[in-house]
């Protein structure tokens, strides 16, 4: 269903739909123009303030490695040592067991199910960061407030989750992600073609129709996409393919030497409305 045809009070524009709650972020782009299909035919860096100043060490040793792999070994020690990841725990009978998250343990959970508990941190983080609030979780997300939002809402602030500065290891991640593309990318571009399939496609339509096989389409604050076509078939009866603007790319396949989401050579990409090409069924 396209925006036109939603009832008054679910539209973007009314009060009550939380797309109206788009503000401030840490990048220093107006949110209004980093979610929108103009960012990405004209799409320019980003960083996130104050992560890289902080965490100097770790980019003057980044900036003498040769290759992706001495990268990821570098970062991987790095947010071991800064983020206590792999310590031994405390096995003292009747201390309570402390269990401390990683990024990795995200990555896994978006990984099996972007609609997790691990989905909803990634997609609170991105609102944080870059201000793009999330209009699907187990539910699409519209008006406020409502059972989804709730739902949303305690998943995303779940103190499991929030127990070894989640958000700074994310934002290290995605600092890290855009130092490798700058690095070892390939020169003179700006984005890159992706695919991703979905079942829902005609929800998600904001300017013409699928059918046209060309739309704008209002995509979740964080998705997943995928290098390959055939892959992406797997996900969804429509298939979708669009230019991601690199700096929208929080994870590649190979940036970490741990194999996770590599198999399915996933894309993790910032969202908010994406002109894409669609196709039904089969390509």
């Amino acid at each position: 269903m396209s925006e036109a045809a939603l009832p008054e009070s679910l539209r973007a524009e009314h009060p009550a739909v939380p797309l109206q709650w788009y503000c401030g972020n840490l990048v220093g782009i107006p949110t209004t123009l980093l979610g929108s299909a103009l960012f990405n035919s004209q799409p320019t860096s980003m960083t996130i303030h104050g992560t890289r100043e902080s965490h100097t060490g770790l980019f003057k040793r980044l900036a003498g490695c040769a290759s992706q792999t001495d990268a990821a070994h570098v970062f991987e020690h790095y947010m071991d040592l800064q983020f206590g990841h792999n310590l031994p725990e405390d096995d003292e009978p009747g201390t309570p067991r402390r269990f401390s998250t990683s990024y990795i343990e995200l990555l896994r959970g978006w990984g099996f199910d972007s609609n997790s508990p691990q989905g909803a941190v990634l997609k609170g983080w991105v609102e944080s960061r870059f201000g793009l609030i999330p209009t699907f979780h187990k539910e699409p997300l519209r008006r406020f407030p409502s059972a989804a939002w709730v739902a949303y809402l305690e998943e995303k602030a779940c103190s499991r989750f929030h127990n070894n500065g989640i958000n700074f290891q994310l934002d290290v991640l995605y600092e890290y992600c855009q130092w490798s593309i700058q690095r070892f990318g390939p020169p003179e571009r700006n984005k890159i073609s992706l695919w991703r399939g979905t079942n829902n496609g005609e929800e998600q339509v904001v300017e013409g129709s699928l059918q046209e096989r060309l739309c704008t389409m209002r995509l979740n604050n964080l998705v997943s996409f995928s290098v390959s076509e055939e892959r992406a078939e797997e996900f969804g009866d429509w298939i979708l393919q669009t230019d991601v603007p690199l700096s929208k790319i929080v994870f590649f396949p190979g940036i970490l030497s741990d194999p996770v989401l590599n198999s399915e050579n996933e894309y993790i990409v910032i969202g908010g409305n994406y002109t894409v090409r669609a196709w039904h069924g089969y390509l």
